[in-house]
């Protein structure tokens, strides 16, 4: 099961959905208030959010899939592992672990920067992205390596995220949010790209202090949203992660 970022969808995860499906049944979903899925009832909250993945879960007979997550989605698979609801869980620069206000703030502000851009008319958009400079500059806040990353992705990127009617609720709740659940007990991987402009990889030791029983990686190189800038490297880490969950 595949958690996408916040303003993010399921096509988040297309760059390695194949190699994951050479061994396992894949589910990339979208987070309740982005992409075709319907918000939670207002307030949003982490606790909400866990219910409705677990809900997701049973409407489709799962019982404790293995997660791998990204941002929002990485701190809600560590939740839902914590949670018992999780066989092992690949953390992808977890949201949660900053370890001042002001990298928590940095972190929103930007996001909402990029949405803002979202919200230019579709025509004045395209014609800024079209622009190799440009894309390469606003696409340097989500990736390592934005040349990799298709304009037509960017585009349908930008445009879900300031079409997600969940993105401001997301956002509100987040500001008061800090991982202060007790440790899975399930094999847990926690990766940080060398490159995130998001989420600061000094919080990868936040989460080393708070997670110590877990793998602790490193994806050099890569940026936030590392999936298109290392598919093999992000597949292999996901996929070594899950082979550590003993066979019953």
């Amino acid at each position: 099961m595949l958690l996408h970022g916040i303003g993010h969808r399921w096509q988040a995860w297309e760059p390695v959905l194949d190699r994951l499906a050479q061994s396992h049944d894949v589910i990339a979903m979208d987070l309740p208030g982005f992409g075709l899925s319907p918000c939670l009832p207002e307030p949003y909250s982490v606790a909400a959010a866990v219910d409705a993945a677990v809900d997701t879960f049973k409407s489709l007979g799962i019982t404790r899939p293995h997660m791998a997550g990204n941002s929002l989605g990485g701190m809600l698979a560590l939740e839902l592992a914590s949670a018992g609801h999780a066989s092992s869980v690949t953390a992808l620069a977890p949201a949660g672990f900053w370890t001042t206000a002001r990298g928590r703030a940095w972190a929103l502000r930007v996001l909402s920067m990029i949405r803002a851009t979202g919200r230019l008319p579709e025509r004045t958009r395209t014609a800024v992205m079209s622009r190799k400079s440009l894309r390469l500059a606003s696409g340097s806040l989500l990736f390592g390596h934005p040349s990799r990353v298709p304009l037509e992705v960017m585009l349908a990127d930008l445009a879900s995220m300031a079409a997600a009617p969940g993105f401001d609720s997301v956002a509100r709740a987040g500001r008061d949010y800090f991982y202060r659940s007790p440790a899975p007990t399930v094999p847990v991987t926690v990766a940080w790209g060398t490159r995130d402009r998001i989420l600061w990889p000094t919080q990868a030791r936040r989460a080393a202090q708070l997670l110590p029983e877990a793998r602790h990686v490193t994806l050099p190189g890569c940026g936030h949203v590392p999936m298109h800038d290392e598919p093999e490297l992000v597949a292999r880490t996901i996929l070594e992660t899950c082979a550590r969950v003993p066979v019953a």
